[in-house]
This record gives structure tokens, sequence and C-alpha cells, in this order.
């Protein structure tokens, strides 16, 4: 209760008023943070979709143009052309802060930008479905290196609205509410020691009149008597 977790004196009302007014501050500017991390979390969830969907019909375009290749050319041919890659590929991670999130970015870059490049084998003894597979692999790299990106974001994202909703919820219904019920409390008892405190001064003027009422009788009839 109140009573018991607050002395009634206007320091505290004064104390407790500043507190409201920043706690009130504080939820409408978490909120504010909450909303536009849930429109973002929701436009990386349809992105995350739609790229998951693509990346895994390119994924299974890549293992049937293996599977023919394979099919094509023996085991150890295949594994004699892709032993030793020509191309090299560097990636560098790095992050961003989106509304106090730190979710990452991930760049890509080549050895040479020769596209040729990423054929380590030549074409005589081989078949154009590895060449097929290799090359689709290739151009399905930056979307699931992206889709990477999209889902580790969504994570992230999720949990910071989760701990931004949860101290929204702190403040709207326990801090606010307390510190409400706080200056109620207060209030009130600073407004039954003003009445006491009127309530006694008419006692002592009432008193003081009375004593002043029969000072005057006495010398009323004191006067009266000695006429």
């Amino acid at each position: 209760m109140a009573s018991t977790q607050v002395n009634p004196t206007r320091m505290e009302l004064t104390r407790q008023k500043k507190k409201l007014a920043t706690a009130t501050r504080g939820h409408k500017l978490l909120k504010d943070k909450r909303d536009e991390l849930m429109r973002q979390f929701l436009e990386l969830v349809r992105e995350n979709k739609a790229l998951r969907e693509k990346v895994e019909k390119g994924l299974e375009a890549v293992n049937k143009n293996f599977v023919l290749a394979r099919a094509a050319s023996s085991d150890q041919v295949l594994n004699t052309a892709l032993l030793a890659p020509k191309q090299e590929v560097y990636l560098d991670a790095d992050t961003k802060n989106v509304m106090s999130v730190e979710i990452p970015v991930f760049t890509v870059s080549t050895r040479s930008a020769d596209e040729g490049d990423i054929y380590s084998y030549g074409f005589a003894f081989t078949s154009g479905d590895l060449d097929d597979a290799v090359k689709s692999l290739q151009e399905l790299l930056p979307d699931m290196l992206r889709l990477a990106e999209v889902e580790k974001s969504c994570q992230l994202m999720a949990a910071e609205i989760e701990k931004t909703r949860r101290r929204v919820n702190a403040l709207e219904y326990v801090m606010i509410p307390d510190a409400q019920e706080k200056i109620r409390y207060i209030t009130m008892k600073l407004d039954e020691n003003e009445r006491s405190t009127q309530i006694r001064l008419m006692k002592v003027k009432d008193m003081m009149l009375e004593e002043a009422r029969q000072e005057r009788l006495k010398e009323d009839y004191g006067e009266a008597c000695g006429n």
C-alpha cells in the first residue's frame, strides 16, 4: 500500500510528480520504439519469407544441376574439377544500428571481377551441367547471404521487441499507477492536515474571542459596580 511506502510530505509529493512525469514520457518513447520496431520487424519477416522461398528453389535447381553433372561425369572427374577453386570470395561482416538493435550487414567481394574465374576447371573434360550448377550457385550466393542477414536481424529485433514490451508494461501497469496512487495518498494526507490545522486555528480563535468577551464582561461588571 502507498501509505506504508511513502512519507506524506510536500517534498515527497514533488518527487513523486517528477517521477510520474518521467515515467509517462518514458512510456510514450518506449511505445513509439516498440511500434517502429514492430513495423520494421514485419517488413523483415515478409522479406525473409520471400528470400527463403527463392533460396530453397535456387538450391533445388543447383542440386538438380549437380545430379545431372554427376550423371554425365564420374566422381573422380568432378572431384578433380572442383578440388582447387580459382576464385576467392571475401566476406566482411559489419553491423548497423536500427532502433538500438545492432543488426548484421554482410559485404561480399571477390579476388577478381572476371566472371570466368568461378570455374576452376577446363571445359574439355566436364559437362555443361556442371557449368550450370557452379553458375547457379554463384548467382544464389548474394540471396543466401541476404537471407542470413534478415533471419539474424529478425531474431535480434524479436528479442528487442519483447524486452521493450516488458518495459512498456512495467511502466504502464506498475510504475505509473504506483506513482499516481502515492500522489493521491500524499495529496489526501496533506489536505487532511491542512483541514485539521484550519480547525485548530478556528478553535484557538474562538477561545481567544471567548476569553476577550469574558474579560470585557468582567470590566463592564466592575464599572457597573463602581457606579
